[in-house]
């Protein structure tokens, strides 16, 4: 596909802009109105595919330039829109300034706007002094005008996340607390040091110039390690094939259910999210609860691998592991468990297994996973059309999608918290990055060989054809409804890459049994959640899923329990009966190597 065969977006400009209601009895202006729209959409459609194949057109990835002139177009043809815009923000803005004034003697006045709950303005200064706290109220002021504005535009849904989208990210990029002009906290511990912390900021910016492409630093490096206090739950390597490496973990109770339980993570990142630090990993909490775990490892492809393809992955992944798992342990079927896409390739697995008429998992846990891509959220800004017609391409070159990318977007839809945080922290106050086992996981990022990536956008994001039920795999046709065990659907309640309710939509295809429970917090920390005071779920012991989440969610009660103990409880009711733990591997799979294995350290 070249660049010139791209369409810029998936509307044309004849959808931009309010249209007259058709009339039988139109007169020579409406027809006038309808030729200078369409000769409007001839010329700005040409325009569009010729920047597409400019070299600022290629590095535009989402489409950026493109979306924001739409909806600037679109908004021209709606004055009284950005007048009414216009006209609040002015009021708001002197109302502010004749408040400030107020407050700067003393007053306690209330501005225009009513400031949300926002750990970036915590420090007391943004409160108490009038000139931070006008700086904020022209900020908030106008944040909310430019939201009105995409809010109002006459632009198609789809575009308007986009643009919403967009639009926040620049917002949040330009905060006065980014600066350090315009950060008391910063300017307070300058005056405090005297003057080393903006030295020593200086010095972390040029170390991240230097060593993480201009991007601040988000955790403290060699605190944590693979293999050291990372991905330690005892265990060995029991398989090996091209994709992947089959880790077999030790039992640490006497008996052990019968039926064993296998992990399916995400290639995205490596797999050690599963078995975080001590304390903190799922793989060690069910092997103390009696299950005989098995985890994927996949390997880290390179452009060796660009032909690899999703039927490969579930080939050679969870259905290669399902044998080794069945020659070690005798037993004909297993527990599966998936996080995020690890998740979605157990949902292929169970439609593909039962498309060619064989029982082999006896149930199914899925972890912040989408089925259901109809609503993917904010990830679906950089899944439409465009944005996966240029990243084809970037892989068409290199038989990957390099490991940057994908970590650069998952920052990206969180910025506030995962860039604009560490700007402050390090740069502005020269503070040094946290020591974080998450964090740490998080920057192991992984590559994707170029035929899977471009099949999951492509069948997932932008056709959903697993829900619908046309997705093919291997030979066969999918269907979702013909899953009929019992699931367990997690999700998370901040979640930004698997939305909660998106996530909902998928539990409700299959035909089997299911529990949907939320957690607190995000997609990782959603997951990574052992027993702490903080922990909490909601749940409903419902006989059958409303088709409505918030319906869910008014039955649902809160429990101040981590999540992780009412799975333990489920699980433990569909693992059998207990048994004498198998061996660690076979006759025929002879232990490898240690856990965590090879495959793990690949660069």
């Amino acid at each position: 596909m070249t660049a010139a065969d791209t369409k810029p977006l998936d509307l044309s400009w004849d959808e931009v802009g309010p249209k007259p209601e058709p009339s039988l009895d139109s007169s020579p202006w409406d027809e006038l109105d309808r030729r200078v729209r369409a000769s409007i959409s001839e010329v700005l459609n040409r325009a569009e595919r010729q920047f597409s194949s400019t070299p600022l057109g290629r590095m535009d990835a989402v489409a950026a330039i493109p979306a924001f002139t739409r909806t600037a177009m679109a908004l021209a043809t709606e004055p009284n829109l950005a007048l009414q815009v216009g006209t609040r923000y002015a009021t708001g803005i002197l109302r502010a300034w004749a408040t400030a004034g107020a407050r700067a003697v003393g007053a306690k006045v209330d501005g225009p706007v009513e400031e949300k709950r926002d750990k970036r303005f915590a420090d007391p200064a943004w409160k108490d002094n009038a000139a931070f706290w006008l700086l904020r109220q022209e900020f908030e002021l106008w944040e909310q005008a430019l939201e009105d504005l995409v809010e109002g535009a006459p632009i198609e849904d789809a575009l308007r996340v986009k643009v919403a989208f967009l639009t926040q990210a620049m917002v949040d990029a330009v905060a006065p607390t980014n600066s350090f002009a315009t950060n008391p906290d910063a300017m307070r511990r300058a005056i405090e040091t005297g003057g080393l912390s903006v030295m020593k900021g200086a010095q972390n910016f040029l170390h991240d110039l230097a060593e993480n492409n201009g991007m601040p630093s988000q955790y403290r490096k060699g605190v944590y390690e693979v293999g050291k206090n990372l991905a330690v739950t005892p265990g060995k390597v029991v398989f090996r094939n091209d994709l992947m490496e089959l880790i077999q973990y030790s039992p640490t109770t006497e008996q052990v259910f019968e039926i064993p339980l296998l992990f399916s993570p995400p290639w995205i990142n490596k797999y050690y999210i599963m078995d975080l630090s001590p304390g903190r990993s799922l793989v060690q909490w069910a092997v103390d609860h009696g299950h005989t775990v098995f985890l994927i490892s996949y390997r880290n492809p390179d452009e060796s691998m660009r032909s690899v393809g999703m039927n490969d992955y579930l080939l050679n992944g969870p259905l290669t592991a399902l044998d080794v798992i069945e020659e070690i342990t005798g037993q004909q079927k297993v527990n599966l468990l998936g996080l995020c896409l690890g998740g979605t390739l157990t949902m292929i697995s169970l439609t593909y297994l039962d498309a060619i008429g064989k029982d082999r998992i006896n149930n199914a846990t899925f972890l912040n996973t989408l089925t259901d891509f109809s609503q993917p959220g904010a990830l679906g800004v950089f899944t439409d059309e465009v944005s996966v017609s240029k990243l084809e391409q970037q892989m068409n070159q290199t038989g990957f999608l390099p490991a940057d990318n994908m970590a650069k977007t998952f920052n990206l839809m969180r910025g506030n918290d995962l860039i604009w945080n560490y700007v402050v922290n390090n740069w502005m106050k020269g503070e040094e990055p946290p020591a974080f086992d998450l964090l740490t996981w998080n920057a192991d990022s992984t590559r994707m060989p170029a035929v899977m990536h471009a099949f999951y956008l492509r069948s997932c994001y932008l056709k959903n054809q697993l829900a619908r039920g046309v997705m093919e795999i291997a030979g066969e046709t999918l269907n979702m409804k013909s899953v009929d065990q019992d699931l367990y659907f997690l999700a998370a309640e901040q979640d930004h890459i698997a939305p909660w309710r998106s996530s909902y939509k998928g539990a409700l295809i299959p035909t089997g049994n299911v529990r949907f429970v939320l957690s607190n917090s995000g997609h990782i920390a959603g997951i990574v959640n052992p027993p702490n005071p903080k922990s909490k779920h909601w749940a409903a012991d419902l006989d059958e899923l409303p088709e409505n989440p918030d319906e869910w969610l008014a039955a649902a009660t809160m429990k101040p329990i981590t999540w992780w103990e009412d799975w333990a409880t489920w699980i433990s009711q569909r693992a059998g009966g207990k048994i004498t733990p198998p061996p660690m591997g076979s006759e025929s799979h002879p232990p490898l190597s240690d856990a965590p294995g090879t495959y793990v350290f690949g660069k």
